[in-house]
């Protein structure tokens, strides 16, 4: 392909992600107005896990200012690539590995995947002040092949590590289900467990990041703050 057919072509992707951002914040709008919620109570960061900067830069030029990265090592090539747009933020929602924690407080704002005690003394061992904002993730569905606290066991950790980093709420991930419709319960189960978990700690745990591209207006009706969408904006993930 020539030249000029390569740049057409990125102009054409770029157009696309710009209306698919338009169409996303419009769904987002409506789902938070059949809550009774503001539309600007709802953040959208947008998953770019495999998406080239290329893909990145186009978002950020629609507007787009906060993106998820799965892996700290991709996250930190994306940055470089991207270091002309000073005003992008970053927040890992994917596992995080305690040899990567040092990489990772210097990449993002927000750890969503806080997840056992020992990660949150590797943040306060390197950043103590101001401390590393993260979340709690819930292992809301209880299975074994993800990571995440058990619902039970959350409060407990809570309380070891809530004088080590700055806990802002809760994330999950919910088991797939045959419709978008079969994860709500995760959802309001999370809200429910974050609200006991404010009135036992104290503490405000005003985040809530639940749900993606299948199921992110569910979310938000069940009280969702952060939603994570990727492929309603980036289409299929570059494998």
């Amino acid at each position: 392909m020539s030249e000029s057919g390569l740049s057409t072509r990125a102009m054409i992707e770029d157009k696309e992600i710009a209306q698919r951002l338009v169409e996303v914040h419009g769904r987002i709008a409506d789902a938070a107005r059949r809550a009774g919620r503001r539309a600007d109570s709802v953040h959208l960061v947008l998953a770019s896990k495999t998406q080239p900067p290329e893909a990145v830069a186009a978002a950020y030029q629609a507007g787009e200012r906060l993106f998820g990265e799965n892996y700290v090592q991709e996250a930190v090539a994306k940055r470089a690539a991207l270091k002309a747009f000073t005003d992008i933020r970053w927040h890992l929602i994917g596992h995080l590995q305690r040899n990567k924690v040092k990489t990772a407080i210097e990449t993002f704002e927000l750890i969503q995947t806080l997840d056992n005690e020992r990660l949150a003394e590797a943040f306060f061992r390197l950043r103590h002040s101001p401390p590393m904002a993260v979340l709690i993730e819930i292992n809301v569905g209880g299975e074994g092949s993800k990571s995440g606290v058990a619902p039970e066991h959350a409060e407990a950790l809570i309380a070891a590590t809530r004088d080590k980093v700055e806990i802002r709420g809760l994330m999950a991930i919910p088991p797939p289900a045959p419709n978008p419709a079969g994860t709500r319960r995760y959802f309001s189960r999370l809200r429910e467990l974050r609200d006991q978990l404010a009135a036992a700690t104290g503490l405000e745990l005003s985040e809530l990041s639940m749900g993606m591209t299948d199921d992110f207006e569910i979310a938000i009706e069940e009280g969702a703050t952060i939603v994570r969408v990727g492929r309603a904006v980036f289409g299929e993930r570059n494998q």
